[in-house]
């Protein structure tokens, strides 16, 4: 028989519908402002605001509450440099022989490449990774559900705390990332998911014009 659950009463907040449509739309404008930028300033970020923005995508649903996550805070020069040079070395690959024609016709419009400064520059570095199953200090192994899903939700809920704070993010991903496990020295349950710099946009930052689905596009009610 299944271990039996404490439950308490919900204590989430409900509002009037006037309100509930006007906190909608005025959330909706906040976060229709959100932009991933890849040139940042070094301008240091308080350890308090970075940690609130990790506990906040902490507070994501997931599979049987397993929390399948760890937020890597990479701030040591050193390692950042490190970091940076073998994701360029895995990036480099990529622009020369991995990506599709097609792929790399899609990224010109953002004028990327694979030269990653903002990995040093950023006021921090945040290294997402899934744990694909947890373990014990005697090493036995449980199942983890739904971990792509659940870690996914997380970064989404942290994109939006850093939005939040003011400050921008990028989501990096330099396929495949398990340079990131050995830099760090993770458990070998811990997979890496994405490599996030946040910080302050550099003076000047410019982020390419673009438009976002409309709700015809976007929705679809049944």
């Amino acid at each position: 028989m299944a271990e039996s659950s404490t439950f308490i009463p919900y204590p989430g907040v409900q509002f009037e519908e006037e309100e509930m449509i006007r906190r909608s739309r005025d959330y909706y404008e906040f976060m229709n402002k959100r932009r991933s930028v890849r040139t940042f300033s070094d301008r240091p970020v308080p350890k308090e605001v970075i940690e609130n923005i990790l506990r906040t995508a902490g507070t994501a649903p997931s599979g049987a509450h397993k929390e399948p996550w760890t937020f890597c805070v990479v701030q040591d020069g050193e390692l950042r440099k490190e970091v940076r040079r073998l994701a360029e070395e895995e990036e480099y690959r990529n622009y020369n022989g991995r990506m599709s024609d097609r792929w790399l016709k899609d990224l010109e419009p953002f004028g990327t490449d694979y030269i990653k400064p903002f990995i040093e520059v950023a006021a921090a570095l945040i290294v997402v990774f899934k744990h694909s199953y947890t373990s014990d200090e005697a090493g036995k192994r449980a199942n983890n559900y739904y971990v792509n899903e659940s870690v996914g939700i997380a970064v989404g809920m942290m994109l939006a705390a850093v939005h939040n704070a003011g400050l921008v993010a990028l989501t990096h991903t330099p396929s495949p990332m398990n340079f990131l496990e050995k830099a760090l020295d993770r458990p070998p349950n811990e997979k890496a998911y994405l490599n996030i710099p946040i910080g302050y946009p550099a003076e000047g930052a410019e982020v390419p014009e673009l438009t976002r689905k409309g709700p015809d596009k976007l929705i679809k009610w049944y």
